[in-house]
């Protein structure tokens, strides 16, 4: 399926991410087209972490939408708030939002399927089944579906002008001694994002092939100091792929149980994901008034491990 489009006056960072969000599209359909070389800028065939150049002319060749998911009643669904156009489901960790591939099982997506059918044709890319933004597998909480195409391009819109409220709790190394900002800009490398604190820092990782750097900003505060821990609530204006995670490790706390950011020292034994909660989501509603916001408690895991290292 051939598009032809130029990129929106807003559009920066990588071409790849700005071109699925121009598209509404899922990021892996447009991987997978710069992959086979089907991407081309101004006639040019483009690399995925070009930079994204606005009123550029593109043309992409996309594969078929690969279908959404399929029901699975048997995966339980705890839904924490809805409305006819949208709900809010609590993921556990460990559980996809959605499939990555086509009949590729076990996702909260088809979760909600099950039980929301109208959802699967509510995103842009019925794999997505309706969820309007993702979380890592090993974090779990608040995650929005949209019920109608309407309300799944009006919640979209929500997060790409950043006007959404995304609230983490985290339970990080060594006790943090104040809040705090982190805006350093985040390369991707390697299924990882890799902080970039300067010029040196992003020539260096350029030359190795990383994609461009993505502004990031993430603000943390301690909300309860353990023996060698810190729980801490975050919030985040940007969304960039782990930038919680990242921001943190770089910070020198990395998340208990993310061994990808902080390594062998940040493995702990019983903990089978890493301590990372999404615990409220605020937004407008598509269907009008006031705004909602939407909590999950946090899940009996961390609860436990709260008095493990207390």
């Amino acid at each position: 399926m051939r598009r032809r489009l130029e990129l929106p006056p807003g559009a920066r960072g990588r071409l790849d991410r700005a071109l699925a969000d121009a598209l509404g599209a899922g990021r892996a359909a447009v991987k997978q087209a710069f992959a086979a070389g089907a991407v081309r800028v101004r006639g040019r065939r483009a690399r995925a972490a070009d930079p994204a150049e606005p009123g550029a002319p593109v043309e992409i060749d996309l594969a078929e939408p690969s279908g959404a998911p399929a029901p699975e009643p048997a995966l339980p669904l705890a839904v924490l708030a809805s409305s006819p156009r949208w709900l809010v489901v609590d993921k556990p960790a460990g559980l996809p939002t959605h499939p990555l591939a086509a009949r590729e099982g076990g996702s909260l997506a088809g979760a909600v399927a099950a039980r929301h059918p109208e959802c699967a044709g509510a995103s842009a890319d019925p794999r997505e089944g309706g969820a309007v933004h993702r979380l890592d597998a090993g974090t779990s909480g608040c995650v929005l579906f949209a019920r109608d195409a309407a309300a799944w391009g009006a919640l979209r819109a929500q997060f790409a002008a950043r006007t959404v409220e995304k609230v983490y709790l985290a339970v990080v190394q060594g006790r943090l001694p104040a809040g705090g900002v982190c805006s350093v800009p985040l390369a991707q490398r390697g299924g990882r994002s890799v902080p970039v604190p300067d010029e040196r820092a992003a020539e260096r990782l350029a030359a190795r092939g990383a994609g461009a750097p993505r502004p990031a900003e993430t603000r943390y505060e301690p909300v309860r100091r353990l023996a060698a821990h810190t729980l801490v609530e975050v919030r985040i204006v940007t969304g960039v792929m782990h930038q919680i995670r990242a921001h943190l490790a770089f910070l020198g706390h990395p998340v208990v149980g993310d061994e990808l950011y902080g390594g062998e020292a940040a493995r702990l034994p019983g903990l089978a994901r890493h301590a990372l909660h999404a615990s409220r989501l605020g937004f407008d509603p598509p269907e009008g008034g006031a705004r909602v916001r939407v909590e999950s408690p946090l899940p009996a895991d961390l609860e436990a491990l709260l008095r493990r290292l207390d």
